[in-house]
């Protein structure tokens, strides 16, 4: 990987980063606690219900990939950055731009 793909790359990260940070705190707002002092109806409090759950599974998904995005930020500077931790190849650069966060490549990841 040249140092232009890796600054690129870089960018990219820290792109994502922002990101799933603005989408965390969105998700943070729809998974906040459903009032009983709210009269909005029976169903109604049951449709916000199962949605306040729908939110949270993404609220989860997306931390996690925050995580994952900050971990690959560290070490995108690194050597062995960018190399599948199965077959010890190169992942493609597709691959990085599309999830950066990827740390095996396509074929190892099936």
């Amino acid at each position: 990987m040249t140092t232009e793909e890796r600054a690129e790359l870089k960018e990219n990260i820290q792109a994502k980063l922002v990101e799933t940070q603005l989408k965390i705190s969105a998700l943070e707002e729809t998974t906040k606690p459903i009032s009983p002092e709210n009269s909005i109806g029976r169903v109604s409090r049951m449709d916000a219900i199962n949605n306040k759950s729908v939110a949270e599974a993404a609220l989860r998904i997306a931390r996690k990939q925050h995580a994952s995005l900050e971990v690959a930020l560290t070490k995108v500077d690194k050597p062995e950055f960018g190399i599948c931790l199965y077959c010890k190849k190169g992942i493609q650069a597709k691959r990085l731009m599309f999830m950066p966060e990827s740390t095996k490549c396509v074929r190892c990841a099936r």
